[in-house]
């Protein structure tokens, strides 16, 4: 999935001025200077926009449709309960990140600086409207919308290390946050999209976990987990420099990008593994096979390409692939 983790404020610059609110909106003196340029027109403020939160709704939408349909529930509000969530998650995220997203995605960063009030209304709405849907489907489904709100908080907040250092003797160590920990955000991150994508038909559908379905229950998991690990981290490549000047560590940082490309690489080859044992076991059916088939295609292209793709592309161009197996299970049908 798109990537949330936070870069330090401190030490990021736009042409070597620091991001300072200095107009009485709040909005970044720099970043407004900014939005008169062509680079930064209408058109691509719309872009930047569409590409950050609102495109990840739609994505975890699509995702949770595919994974409907390899489960074989009944439809249900789970899509669209899980984008708003998803929407509301990221929205806010890009609103807290800004200041230090401005060297790695600024046309998002400069909507989420400018409009940042709006952006937390519209979260928060988005989040209740989630929230709404979960409590007509029930306790099971209203759990499983509450919690990313709360991993959120845990994750991506300064409030965890606030607390150790309220209880921790002085001097001790310090804990960071889990968003600023390597490899485990990014294992978060997918675990937490897997568990979403995974549980949502099931629990919006009412429908429990039967032994006989543990198998494709668990396959499927798996492999949403191994690709949303891609998903993440195939994005640092573009931020490779900025986050190595500001010590954020990061598979393209510690290992360099072929290193991080063999790493990938070997993550979809996982994830082509257990597409292998869903065909073997008969778990899904031949369209969900083919629609994850395809979408593992360009998941492997993305990651072959990934030093060569502009940032904005790469930044988009990951979760693209759930797109196209969404298009290809249309097209042919479960």
């Amino acid at each position: 999935m798109t990537d949330v983790r936070r870069r330090p404020a401190a030490d990021v610059s736009m042409a070597n001025e620091p991001i300072r609110p200095s107009t009485p909106d709040g909005t970044a003196e720099q970043s407004r200077s900014h939005t008169t340029t062509p680079a930064a027109g209408p058109l691509r403020r719309v872009a930047a926009f569409a590409a950050g939160a609102p495109f990840t709704a739609l994505v975890a939408a699509v995702e949770v449709a595919i994974a409907t349909a390899a489960l074989g529930v009944p439809a249900s509000t789970a899509p669209v309960a899980v984008g708003l969530v998803a929407f509301s998650v990221y929205a806010a995220d890009h609103v807290a990140d800004a200041a230090g997203d401005v060297g790695s995605t600024p046309q998002r960063a400069r909507i989420a600086l400018r409009y940042g009030d709006q952006l937390m209304l519209a979260a928060a709405v988005s989040y209740g409207l989630a929230v709404a849907l979960a409590v007509g489907a029930g306790p099971a489904a209203l759990a499983l919308v509450l919690v990313p709100g709360a991993v959120w908080v845990g994750y991506a907040t300064d409030w965890l290390p606030t607390v150790a250092a309220l209880v921790a003797p002085p001097g001790s160590v310090s804990v960071p946050r889990l968003k600023d920990v390597f490899l485990l955000n990014s294992a978060a991150v997918a675990l937490a999209w897997a568990v979403a994508v995974v549980a949502a038909p099931m629990a919006f559908a009412g429908v429990p976990v039967d032994p006989t379905d543990a198998p494709t229950v668990a396959l499927l998991f798996a492999y949403v987990a191994a690709r949303s690990f891609v998903d993440v981290e195939v994005p640092n490549v573009r931020d490779v420099a900025t986050d190595a000047a500001q010590g954020v560590s990061t598979l393209p940082v510690v290992y360099g990008v072929a290193g991080t490309r063999r790493i990938l690489f070997g993550v979809d080859a996982v994830a082509g593994g257990l597409l292998v044992a869903v065909v073997a076991t008969d778990a899904a059916s031949g369209g969900v096979v083919a629609a994850l088939a395809a979408g593992l295609v360009v998941s492997v292209t993305v990651t072959a390409l990934a030093d060569r793709l502009d940032g904005s592309t790469l930044g988009v161009a990951p979760d693209c692939s759930y797109l196209v197996a969404g298009a290809v299970l249309l097209a042919i049908g479960p």
